[in-house]
């Protein structure tokens, strides 16, 4: 078996766990043809009963930005959600295919169209698919990826680190993930048997307190749908998360990783919170990105994520800067921006929207992950039974 066809095992086995007789949706761009081939291979082989590939291309993408109005950049299309609520009918899986073949793909673009898109569609995903079904998002390398992390597109290079991250290396890589997925498993049930009230990270210019939910859970390595069948929802992943109280996170964050946004690079991002909102945004580089971005809905300017990874991380580990928000976000903490998960309160995936944003949950068309951990970083928790350290100068130490 050879590398592509051991990851397309790995997204197929471990992450969404294709069961016979399951429909199959793949997202992806033209830029990863052939891996997508090895992943639908490797999906009927699983004993899919079909799977619908759902093809993205960069340059047709910039010429929308360009030249289609911010209306129908916007707009939702009936027929488009009736075919997300038939997948949600039908209990489809959902993989999907990341890393930019060109992460300057939309320099110099508007960035109000930059960040338009067709938000009901989007919310209709979170929703129906990735808030019930399983579902996988896992980095593909190509030329233009590799371009960005190394400065040439040494294809070969990139595939080496991939490897390493994705424990495609391993005798079995799937069980290697489900043998990970155990351990995060086990860090996320300590976190919970603490009750913690609040979170605070400091070091590496971040000082940050954000409150949680009253009863919320941390989820380490993967999920479990309605029927019992587990599944990871990233490969790679490294990472302990929850979502946080909307309403709750003061203080100053510093971005330790370059961030890929609509197409464009961020540089150097800081920002300040208050009240549980976004309330100022400097950059290196990118600035205006963000804030467009921000301003895509009430929500997008409350935390919808807190996250805890350590320097065990495969992903730290490589020492690269992948360019690659699901890779870099495994490499050190992070939070994100926008929608929270359903799933980080019991019975949330049943509540209606109203509901949960009662509990304090968030909601937004859009999530986007920073990283703010790294050398430096501390995490402490608050809660019944005091304030207990998680994280020590980015190890791991609960």
């Amino acid at each position: 078996m050879d590398r592509i066809e051991r990851f397309a095992d790995v997204v197929v086995r471990a992450g969404v766990n294709v069961q016979p007789g399951q429909g199959v949706i793949l997202r992806t761009d033209t830029a990863h043809l052939e891996i997508a081939r090895a992943v639908v291979a490797a999906a009927y082989a699983a004993g899919a009963a079909w799977v619908e590939p759902i093809w993205s291309d960069g340059p047709m993408r910039r010429a929308a930005v360009d030249h289609a109005s911010l209306e129908s950049l916007s707009a939702s299309r009936g027929w488009a959600l009736q075919r997300i609520r038939e997948w949600a009918e039908q209990g489809v899986a959902s993989i999907a295919l990341h890393g930019d073949a060109d992460p300057h793909l939309l320099d110099g673009a508007d960035p109000v169209r930059a960040a338009a898109f067709p938000a009901e569609e989007v919310r209709a995903m979170r929703e129906h698919v990735m808030g019930r079904l399983r579902w996988t998002i896992v980095g593909a390398p190509n030329p233009g990826w590799a371009n960005q992390v190394f400065g040439e597109p040494d294809t070969e290079r990139l595939w080496e680190a991939v490897s390493t991250a994705m424990r495609l290396d391993a005798p079995d890589p799937a069980l290697a993930w489900r043998e990970r997925a155990a351990t995060l498993a086990d860090r996320g049930a300590r976190l919970d048997a603490l009750e913690l009230t609040s979170v605070r990270y400091a070091g590496a210019g971040t000082d940050l307190t954000v409150g949680l939910i009253p009863g919320c859970r941390w989820t380490g390595g993967g999920l479990v749908d309605a029927a019992g069948v587990p599944y990871m929802p990233n490969i790679p992943t490294e990472e302990v998360f929850t979502s946080p109280d909307r309403h709750a996170a003061d203080g100053v964050i510093r971005v330790t990783k370059p961030l890929v946004l609509n197409g464009s690079l961020v540089l150097g991002l800081r920002l300040e919170l208050s009240g549980g909102r976004i309330v100022d945004v400097s950059a290196d580089s990118g600035a205006d990105v963000v804030r467009a971005q921000l301003e895509t809905d009430p929500g997008a300017r409350s935390l919808g994520e807190v996250s805890l990874v350590d320097s065990d991380s495969r992903i730290a580990r490589t020492g690269i800067v992948f360019h690659n928000t699901l890779f870099d976000e495994n490499a050190g903490c992070h939070v994100a921006w926008g929608s929270s998960f359903p799933f980080a309160v019991p019975g949330g995936t049943a509540m209606t929207v109203a509901q949960r944003e009662e509990l304090g949950l968030n909601t937004s068309a859009v999530h986007t992950d920073v990283v703010i951990g790294g050398d430096g970083i501390t995490v402490t928790g608050t809660g019944p039974k005091g304030t207990v350290e998680i994280i020590r100068n980015d190890e791991w130490v609960l």
